[in-house]
């Protein structure tokens, strides 16, 4: 029995003749999973818009990082069902969309998509054709097939979460509020994001649409150091801890040492030897991690989470290690699942640093000693005698 790429259905006749043909489309219904991506180029005039396939039904497994981890997918799987989307967008100011005619009714319908957390039924009439190739492509990339968008609608009532509805209609709360809130809440990251990035949340005066990129890390860096707050009130880890995961060829560690909060994470690439750093110390850094960009700030709010469940707090060095079957960017969502996942198992538990990096090495592939001669944190640690020292 074989799987069809298109619906998943085995031995699927419906689209069986569709493989490796290619089909123009310029007016079509399917469910949006949902998602919706608002670019960066060409900022504040940027594009905007919302992913959907030619299906309906429930399509959440085509967007959906933490599905996607879940169910263990493989890089080609996971491109197979970005294959299907059709990105359908419009060029808007960041500042003033709804007061543009031409596309003030499309950006009402991607709000209500953003809204949503389940997939919604849309029509879409694109301005010109568009080619859709239904053979495998390797190197189809997260956001493929863009087509600018004439009209849409949505055929049906899409489901919104209470809160989300409380929220998005008050506009007398600040957007890092309402992101705590939502968060709060049980309402998902990638959620929150959506809502963010649609311009849906924060003051009336103050409202516009976010870049997607900049929306991941807004909301990553907002929960995770609103979380900091209590964290580093709380007493220190009583040994050494070493939590890892690994997806996609994505291998994580997660080094955990007696002492207060402070962070530092390390990526190193074996094909490339590309090589990523990024820090913080007790007290917050005020730029951005421009080295490591979004995945320090998902790294840090999964150590967070794991910090706040068990009432510690810790200094935390993470190691990435990219390995070559890494071949196709996967977005950030991903990595905050794996480094998710790394914290939902019991740590491995140590008296001495070096029996900790120890266990790290069995599992890298390259000298553990790549790591610990650039970390700042490392170098630095056990030079300061603490109080309790002298007592």
């Amino acid at each position: 029995m074989t799987q069809c790429r298109i619906c998943g259905e085995e031995n699927c006749k419906k689209h069986s003749f569709l493989i490796g043909k290619k089909v123009e489309i310029r007016q079509f219904s399917g469910s949006s999973p949902p998602e919706i991506f608002v670019g960066k180029w060409n900022y504040p005039n940027v594009y905007t818009g919302i992913l959907s396939p030619t299906e309906s039904g429930d399509t959440q497994i085509l967007s959906s990082a933490e599905l996607w981890h879940e169910r263990k997918l493989s890089i080609p799987e996971i491109l197979d069902l970005r294959n299907q989307l059709i990105y359908g967008r419009a060029q808007n100011n960041v500042k003033h969309p709804l007061s543009q005619s031409q596309t003030s009714k499309f950006i009402s319908v991607m709000q209500e998509v953003a809204m949503t957390h389940r997939s919604v039924s849309t029509e879409f009439k694109l301005k010109k054709p568009i080619t859709k190739n239904y053979e495998n492509d390797k190197k189809t990339p997260l956001i493929a097939k863009a087509a600018d968008i004439e009209h849409a609608r949505l055929q049906e009532n899409p489901k919104i979460h209470s809160k989300v509805d409380y929220l998005v209609n008050d506009t007398d709360v600040k957007s890092t509020t309402a992101m705590l809130e939502l968060h709060k809440s049980g309402i998902s990251t990638s959620n929150i994001i959506k809502i963010l990035s649609a311009g849906l949340l924060g003051l009336k005066s103050n409202r516009k649409l976010v870049p997607t990129r900049w929306s991941i890390t807004a909301v990553d860096d907002t929960i995770s150091k609103n979380k900091l707050k209590t964290i580093k009130l709380l007493p220190e880890i009583p040994e050494f801890q070493v939590f890892n995961a690994e997806y996609l060829g994505n291998h994580y560690e997660f080094l955990l040492l007696p002492d207060k909060f402070s962070f530092e994470v390390i990526e190193i690439s074996l094909s490339s030897g590309g090589y990523w750093h990024d820090y913080e110390t007790f007290f917050p850094r005020k730029t951005y991690a421009d080295d490591v960009t979004g995945a320090y700030y998902v790294n840090r709010l999964a150590l967070c989470e794991y910090l706040e469940r068990v009432h510690r707090q810790a200094k935390c060095i993470v190691f990435r290690e990219v390995r070559p079957e890494y071949t196709t960017p996967m977005g950030v969502g991903i990595l905050r699942e794996i480094s998710r996942a790394a914290f939902s198992r019991p740590a491995q538990k140590f008296s001495t640093l070096n029996d900790a990096l120890n266990a790290i090495q069995h599992r890298i592939k390259q000298p553990i000693a790549n790591y610990t001669t650039k970390s700042i944190l490392l170098r630095d640690y056990g030079k300061q005698r603490k109080i309790s020292q002298f007592f």
